[in-house]
């Protein structure tokens, strides 16, 4: 009898693993302009975009509640028609750990102009990655597919596509419903172009370098601090492969804007001559935060 029941628990350990989900979404709404918007309103629009994010299973693979990936939704309000029609913006925040040490980096950081969606209170949000249930579902499997994306990205070569591959499917699909931010001519920065760049081969050096920059000196800066700077400063030439036209595109803008002081940091350990070497290749490959680098070349 005992080893029955220490079977069925050992069983159930397994069922609950295999089937843990990937997220660990914070999510805050807020409406600091909107007038006459009810809180209770707001607050359950809160807990059902969270319960969405954290509860449905989006890859067909194990974590562990400690490999759940960390991140942010702030999705601020900013008008209301008085029934279920809200015009909001929203911030996308993910982060992974550095082996060995308790610090977050950050992967994404990105700012959704066109998070317009329909909510009536006690409305079920449902997920499909095969219809459009509606647009709110849509925009936020579209970022969790994105999100467990450059995860993988900074764990395995090249190892967000497929993740990548589903949230283009999800937009595609999605290109249909008349809601803004879905298609190329809805702007520059939005949902389409940065699906685009991440799948865009243009852009595999830079995908490449997130791999390698994690994995290769962000993971081992705690056991070798300036061999790791001296790795990251090999690694850079690499990004000057890319097409100098591109620069000013959405994913290397916003990787870059995310990442330019922490790389600074860590490539101030390296020696007088590497600094400066650091300096000239991140002037030319992101001239756009050049202020962010001048630290090496006054070091």
């Amino acid at each position: 009898m005992k080893k029955t029941l220490s079977t069925v628990f050992l069983s159930l350990i397994f069922l609950t693993c295999t089937h843990a989900q990937e997220l660990n979404a914070r999510v805050q709404v807020i409406a600091p302009q909107v007038a006459n918007i009810n809180k209770n309103t707001v607050d359950l629009i809160q807990s059902t975009v969270r319960n969405f994010l954290n509860n449905n299973k989006w890859t067909n693979q194990s974590y562990q509640p400690q490999e759940k990936i960390e991140c942010n939704f702030v999705i601020t309000l900013t008008a209301w028609d008085g029934s279920s029609a809200y015009r909001a913006e929203a911030q996308i925040q993910s982060s992974r750990p550095v082996y060995g040490t308790t610090y977050q980096t950050t992967l994404l950081n990105l700012s959704d102009k066109d998070f317009d969606f329909n909510y009536t209170e006690g409305q079920a949000l449902d997920f499909s990655d095969q219809n459009y249930l509606s647009n709110l579902s849509s925009l936020l499997s579209f970022y969790a597919y994105t999100v467990i994306g450059l995860d993988k990205d900074s764990f395995s070569r090249l190892g967000g596509s497929p993740y990548y591959l589903k949230a283009q499917n999800i937009l595609n699909i999605a290109q249909g419903s008349g809601n803004s931010g879905w298609k190329a001519f809805d702007g520059l920065r939005n949902r389409y172009w940065i699906n685009e760049n991440l799948l865009n081969k243009s852009f595999e050096e830079l995908r490449v370098f997130i791999y390698n920059y994690h994995i290769n000196t962000l993971d081992r800066v705690q056991a070798d601090p300036t061999k790791a700077s001296k790795l990251l400063l090999g690694f850079l030439p690499e990004l000057q492969q890319m097409d100098k036209k591109k620069l000013g595109s959405i994913f290397p803008n916003v990787y870059f804007a995310t990442k330019a002081e922490e790389m600074t940091s860590l490539l101030a350990l390296g020696n007088p001559q590497d600094k400066l070497q650091s300096y000239n290749l991140l002037s030319d490959i992101d001239p756009a935060n050049i202020s962010k680098y001048d630290q090496l070349k006054r070091n």
